[in-house]
């Protein structure tokens, strides 16, 4: 057994999943730059020690995604038009995610049988008495991006129910003044699309996810909100400012003191505003 072969078997994900990943890798580093002629089948069979058809698989996801098309008697190419990967920035603040979302339009999903509490895990508060159960799919720009799981304590989606039956439920509880947050927390872990996650982001089985979990807790160490969401992990990207918790206590940076005097480069300064 090659060395190859010897991780293909170390991955649950389906073979022509790990070869479109590695492809996909090598069009958006621009290894294969747009216009490029890519590899022959039987190249790319050679290459990856992999069937024919494992590899036309595999093309055969990257051509529905946009980044590669065929032509008759030519071969397959890279596109000219690339299209923007990683247009959802996953928020790393409160204020940051409730203003990501606010915006957006969930399409709401009826589900049958759903679970009536979530399961909780050390440190995420303690159950509400009684929780009502949303799941939603997020678009953008008719592209499904997000499949959302929430469990929203009963008595605070009483207080609003038609705005969190239409808006993200986050955002309306955020605009809740009543609620006093305790606590407010989101892990994310690398994961692979499961039948459900598959059909709704309208990605291969097994296709590289973000599991994300969010979890907000009361005064009273209620865990009020719950939510599992399952992104596309070729739509997220993840951002961490290192400095924020340090710069009221350093100097700011050259391009923060221009972008103070001058604006942004290329760009006239930007208007004072005026408060009455």
């Amino acid at each position: 057994m090659s060395d190859l072969s010897k991780v293909y078997d170390r991955s649950r994900v389906p073979l022509y999943i790990q070869v479109a990943s590695v492809m996909r890798r090598r069009i958006e580093t621009n290894h294969w730059v747009p216009g490029q002629k890519i590899s022959t089948l039987v190249e790319l069979e050679r290459e990856f020690e992999v069937a024919r058809v494992t590899v036309r698989q595999a093309i055969d996801v990257l051509r529905e995604e946009g980044l590669l098309h065929s032509q008759q008697g030519r071969g397959t190419f890279v596109a000219e038009t690339s299209i923007p990967r990683h247009w959802i920035k996953l928020a790393t603040s409160w204020n940051v995610l409730v203003g990501a979302i606010k915006d957006n339009v969930p399409k709401r999903i009826k589900v049958e049988n759903p679970p009536p509490v979530p399961t909780l895990q050390a440190g995420e508060g303690i159950p509400a008495r009684k929780y009502v159960f949303m799941r939603s799919v997020q678009y953008k720009d008719n592209e499904p991006y997000g499949l959302v799981n929430v469990h929203l304590a009963d008595e605070i989606f009483r207080r609003a129910p038609d705005e969190f039956r239409q808006h993200p439920a986050l955002s309306v509880l955020a605009s809740l003044k009543s609620i006093d947050v305790d606590e407010a927390h989101q892990t994310i872990v690398i994961g692979s699309a499961d039948p459900a996650a598959a059909e709704h982001l309208h990605v291969a089985l097994g296709s590289p996810v973000a599991e994300c979990r969010c979890v907000v807790i009361d005064e009273r160490g209620i865990a009020i909100y719950v939510a599992d969401i399952v992104y596309r992990g070729d739509a997220i990207k993840m951002h961490i400012d290192l400095l924020a918790g340090t710069r009221t206590a350093r100097r700011p940076s050259a391009r923060t003191r221009e972008a103070k005097v001058h604006g942004p480069r290329g760009r006239n300064p930007p208007p004072r505003l005026l408060r009455s």
